[in-house]
């Protein structure tokens, strides 16, 4: 299915606006802003509040975007989220196998494909698709004021200006204010996780796996409710602080870092129980291994993607109608048996669920004079929540290498969807990570959109009160 190009009045306008600056025939940057502020009125009209297309597809696969609750009559936190959502019975229409995925080609992603190909037992079982994510009524007007005063630096990726918690860019016109619209999704002020689970699936030839318990806070300070400017926040995407609690060779180790919107200069500061001392890590992050993966894992492949956009030059390819996982909630199941789910070469495709949606193709290829392991990448992001449900990796030889997943679902605290669990299968070597997993864990993730404890604060993500805390 050929990329549709999105917006062809946005880009005229913004190609127009360019034009006139240059030209300096006399119309106020303010003119141009109001015209493009005129876009605006097509939010909650043609498009939804975040900028997806609020009709459904021709062939009516892909229903027309409703706003509506999505969990039932009963849901508090600690009970398990699938049973309460509202589409909970849903059957499977069909599924995809190595033996029939020619028949779906034209909505299967490359590395989908490759999964299906090499991946024993891999299974797709595609649903009815569900287009519920909405976002909050103060979110979708700090959107709308987005449209004419949201803006990318100089150096073409980061984030200078928004009006938040808001999507910057509701109708991007580059791959970086796409990207940047992912980061900067609502969900909430914070999110925390008593328990977590890491899992690493063996080598080839071993039983061995790598399981690794963990707790994690995240603090967004954008996201408290109400609408303010950006820069008030410090132009931080998040604060966060993680502690493994085990297996014993990791347990005790513990993280806190800030990542910005605006520098590549993110403080990672990172306590080892060992020695009893906190340390910088400032080369912690990009394609840095993660401590503990035997390098199946890298900093920025954290929750699809982390950190800053610097090193890529990002282009949006356009949209497209494909398979991707969505309303996943069973890999969030915290009372589920690990073994039902977390299976040899994949989680169980019973726990998997996919449905046909439009997304936003991104490419990112890696700069002149900047380096990664991974020289290009592609992304996928739904245009109805702006997460990222599937990610490509591929080497330097352009051999694909890595495929992403991310398992969204609907957040019943916040009324968004979000990612945080996700898949990762690394090919070339027959293993797959599982990450930000509750399955088993006996305690669910928590989305706050009230800033409650000293977790929510800047001043808890230090390396002073990081050294304070530990106590290895």
């Amino acid at each position: 299915m050929a990329y549709q190009k999105p917006y062809a009045s946005v880009r005229r306008q913004l190609a127009r606006g360019a034009w006139i600056a240059s030209a300096g025939i006399g119309i106020s940057l303010a003119a141009s802003l109001a015209a493009l502020a005129a876009d605006a009125s097509q939010l909650g009209t043609t498009l939804t509040p975040v900028g997806a297309e609020m009709a459904g597809s021709k062939d009516g696969r892909i229903p027309a975007w409703k706003n509506e609750t999505q969990a039932t009559e009963g849901w508090a936190w600690g009970k398990l989220r699938k049973d309460f959502w509202k589409y909970k019975n849903d059957k499977a229409q069909y599924s995809i196998n190595a033996a029939n995925m020619a028949q779906h080609a034209d909505v299967l992603t490359p590395g989908l494909s490759a999964l299906l190909k090499q991946n024993p037992g891999f299974q797709m079982d595609v649903y009815p698709t569900r287009r519920s994510c909405g976002v909050p009524d103060f979110v979708a007007e700090n959107t709308r004021k987005n449209v004419s005063t949201a803006k990318v630096g100089e150096d073409g990726w980061s984030l200078k200006a928004a009006v938040v918690p808001g999507v910057p860019f509701p109708m991007p016109a580059s791959g970086a204010q796409a990207m940047l619209n992912m980061k900067m999704r609502y969900h909430g002020v914070g999110v925390e996780y008593q328990n977590g689970n890491t899992f690493v699936s063996p080598r080839r030839g071993s039983e061995d796996w790598i399981q690794a318990g963990f707790e994690q806070a995240y603090f967004y300070p954008a996201g408290k409710k109400g609408s303010f400017q950006l820069s008030e926040a410090g132009n931080i995407e998040y604060y966060t602080y993680f502690s493994y609690k085990s297996p014993a060779a990791l347990a005790g180790q513990a993280l806190a870092a800030n990542v910005y919107l605006d520098s590549p200069n993110s403080e990672t500061f990172y306590y080892f129980p060992g020695q009893r001392r906190v340390r910088r890590l400032p080369a912690y992050a990009y394609d840095a291994p993660q401590i503990g993966f035997e390098n199946q894992y890298l900093l920025d492949e954290t929750a699809m993607f982390t950190g800053t956009l610097d090193r890529y030059d990002w282009k949006v390819v356009g949209k497209k109608e494909v398979l991707v996982p969505y309303n996943v909630l069973g890999a969030y199941d915290f009372k589920a048996k690990i073994s039902d789910v977390v299976q040899r070469n994949a989680l169980a495709s019973s726990t998997r669920r996919y449905e046909l949606h439009r997304v936003w193709v991104v490419e990112a290829t890696v700069k002149n004079g900047a380096r990664h392991v991974s020289p290009k990448r592609t992304y996928y992001l739904d245009e109805d929540s702006w997460n990222a449900v599937l990610a490509e990796d591929y080497d330097v030889q352009g051999k694909l290498w890595k495929v992403r997943e991310g398992y969204l679902i609907p957040v019943y605290e916040t009324g968004t969807c979000d990612v945080l669990a996700f898949g990762q299968y690394n090919l070339p070597e027959g293993r797959y990570i599982f990450d930000f997993s509750t399955v088993g864990a006996g305690a669910d993730v928590r989305w706050f959109t009230e800033a409650k404890g000293e977790r929510m604060k800047a001043s808890f993500f230090t390396s002073e009160n990081l050294r304070a805390i530990s106590d290895r």
